[in-house]
């Protein structure tokens, strides 16, 4: 019996964004920015093969990978726009990034680990998405104030509270998407800033994230 033919890319890819549809996910733009950005280049080489199933994946620092399924999950809550600014909190390695460009985010990425950034920005500047994307090694949860407002903010991963200088940085209208510890587990939230200045906030589904640190790692 002769062996079966490696799947190609294409079908490999196909594969990949039939699993997201068969749980559930249905953004079409999504979907189409998550067919333009390959994960494969963004993972490590070592665990490339891994990119197209939805797990997450091992990354320096002791970071990871989103898992595909949580990405959508967020992003979909997200509610991206056209032209919208985008602020993301923890780069990791650049996928989501890349992804918020392709939805057509002007995104500003902060990512606390310098060996991740520079990374990310080789990642993302090999993606054709570099133009749209500022990547900074800094403090995501302190964001330079000069940096303005923006209309989104996506924190990539869990907090105890969602920090009042990300609030701040929010657009009357905008919207900020994250995770926060709730009774010993990580669920998702959304928070709205509504035009008289207050945040409307909304819970949602339990989502695998790591926890974020602040501040600046000095080390790595």
């Amino acid at each position: 019996m002769s062996e079966e033919a490696p799947a190609s890319e294409g079908e490999r890819t196909v594969a990949f964004l039939l699993s997201l549809r068969a749980r559930g996910v249905r953004d079409l733009p999504l979907l189409r920015a998550m067919e333009r950005v390959p994960r494969d280049r963004f993972a490590p080489a070592r665990f490339a093969d891994l990119a197209r199933e939805d797990v997450s994946v091992p990354l320096p620092c002791g970071q990871t990978m989103t898992a595909p399924y949580t990405v959508a999950n967020l992003l979909g809550a997200l509610d991206m726009q056209t032209g919208a600014r985008v602020l993301e909190v923890g780069t990791g390695s650049g996928y989501v990034s890349a992804l918020l460009a392709a939805l057509g985010g002007e995104v500003v990425s902060l990512e606390r680990y310098r060996s991740l950034a520079l990374a990310a920005h080789e990642r993302v500047s090999a993606s054709g998405f570099g133009k749209m994307i500022d990547l900074r090694h800094a403090d995501g949860f302190q964001p330079d104030r000069t940096l303005g407002r923006f209309d989104r903010i996506l924190v990539n991963g869990v907090t105890h509270a969602v920090p009042e200088a990300l609030l701040m940085r929010l657009s009357n209208g905008g919207r900020l998407v994250g995770a926060l510890r709730i009774e010993g587990v990580a669920r998702r939230v959304v928070v709205t800033r509504l035009d008289d200045g207050q945040f409307d906030h909304a819970t949602g589904p339990v989502l695998r994230l790591p926890p974020l640190t602040p501040g600046i790692s000095r080390a790595l």
